[in-house]
């Protein structure tokens, strides 16, 4: 038996932990049917994010899903956050099983 691959896209976004909640009602609305949330520490333009505090600390919010619906998130989250919040977005061409769930 042959494992059934379907392709998907996989956007990472890399946030402040205070705007996790916000992120995640904007992806849902936009189509996205659920997320994986981590905690993620690092440093960039923005500085050192150490996240000795809950709410200084930074996410990792990863969403599989259809690759129009990455790209509609992701353009959302670049015109309404870029511009005043620490954030990163990538996106990957993955494949999965259970297409069905993303």
């Amino acid at each position: 038996m042959v494992a059934s691959y379907t392709r998907r896209t996989l956007l990472t976004v890399i946030c402040e932990a205070s705007i996790e909640a916000r992120v995640v009602a904007d992806a849902r609305r936009l189509g996205a049917h659920g997320y994986t949330a981590t905690e993620a520490r690092g440093g960039g333009q923005h500085g050192e994010r150490d996240g000795h505090w809950p709410m200084s600390g930074n996410v990792r919010i990863e969403i599989l899903c259809e690759a129009a619906v990455a790209d509609a998130i992701a353009l959302h989250l670049q015109t309404s956050y870029f511009a005043t919040y620490a954030m990163v977005c990538y996106l990957s061409d993955v494949s999965v099983l259970r297409s069905n769930k993303f």
